[in-house]
């Protein structure tokens, strides 16, 4: 299985976390790390060229932090260019169909946070519902997602122990529900 992670974060360098976890997968034999800020830094996204990445790889990761309940906006952008009438959806847009998809994404706010009665009132379930709209509108397998939560108090430690974690999650053939 070849997988496809696209990296939006505006500030990998002061990253501790998604830089972490992009150097990490970056490791990993089959699997291809697409930084979206280094590659778009103007935010001209070459839509052919990613189309072209999708239809290369099986599984399709969006690893990023959490910005105002959503992603960086470059993330946003790529999904609204890349993802065509008639390529992604729509009755002759099936290229997308079959693949799976998945998020990996960081939060300041502690697991409690994001919760009915905590102080963000919302699951990371129910916040990340359009992105799960996304995929069932393409005819994508929409995987759990990876999080880390509460990154602002991690020791490096810890920091590394997840980076591990993700890519084991990241490259595990099994975890579609449906096989």
């Amino acid at each position: 299985m070849k997988t496809l992670v696209l990296v939006a974060h505006p500030n990998l360098e002061q990253s501790k976390v998604n830089k972490a976890w992009m150097n990490r997968l970056e490791q990993e034999e089959n699997v291809t790390v697409h930084n979206l800020y280094s590659i778009y830094p103007n935010f001209e996204i070459d839509v052919e060229q990613e189309q072209q990445l999708l239809l290369e790889h099986d599984r399709i990761v969006l690893q990023f932090p959490f910005y105002w309940y959503s992603s960086p906006a470059l993330l946003k952008q790529w999904q609204d260019a890349v993802l065509t009438y008639g390529f992604a959806y729509g009755s002759t847009g099936t290229k997308l169909q079959g693949k799976e998809f998945m998020l990996a994404i960081s939060s300041g706010g502690a697991a409690e946070a994001y919760q009915a009665g905590g102080y963000n009132h919302y699951s990371m379930s129910e916040l990340t519902r359009p992105f799960q709209a996304t995929a069932n509108l393409c005819g994508m397998h929409f995987l759990p997602s990876f999080l880390l939560q509460g990154v602002m108090t991690l020791t490096e430690e810890k920091v590394q122990h997840s980076a591990e974690a993700l890519a084991a999650y990241v490259t595990n053939p099994s975890l579609r529900a449906d096989q």
